[in-house]
């Protein structure tokens, strides 16, 4: 069955990094989009960043752009987000996500606490 299994969240303080990972399964990882989104408590899902099929092109959110990579391995089924300089706003539940032509699926996200 299809799964997206996500890790890497934790508690850091301001300023550092983490980087998230997203085990893809159950689908062919290569042909679908993955997107990484966020869910921060009371607020609305948001979406983190996008890379294409192929790795071809990423596009980051306005916010975290220039803080935020996200990359993919194909040959592991795996698609990843680096965080860096990290604020106590990006504290959320993140979330991996595919799109494809089977579908969307969704990972049970991992948690990323930014506090001092």
């Amino acid at each position: 069955q299809v799964q997206l299994v996500e890790s890497g969240g934790d508690l850091v303080q301001p300023g550092g990094s983490l980087r998230l990972s997203c085990a893809a399964s159950g689908f062919r990882f290569s042909l679908y989009v993955m997107r990484w989104y966020r869910q921060a408590p009371g607020k609305e899902r948001e979406l983190v960043a996008t890379i294409t099929s192929h790795g071809g092109s990423t596009n980051v959110a306005d916010s975290m752009k220039g803080r935020f990579t996200i990359s993919r391995d194909n040959a592991k089924n795996m698609v990843y987000l680096q965080m860096n300089s990290l604020k106590p706003e990006d504290t959320a539940v993140y979330y991996c996500s595919a799109v494809g032509l089977g579908g969307s699926y969704w990972g049970q996200g991992t948690q990323v606490t930014v506090s001092s």
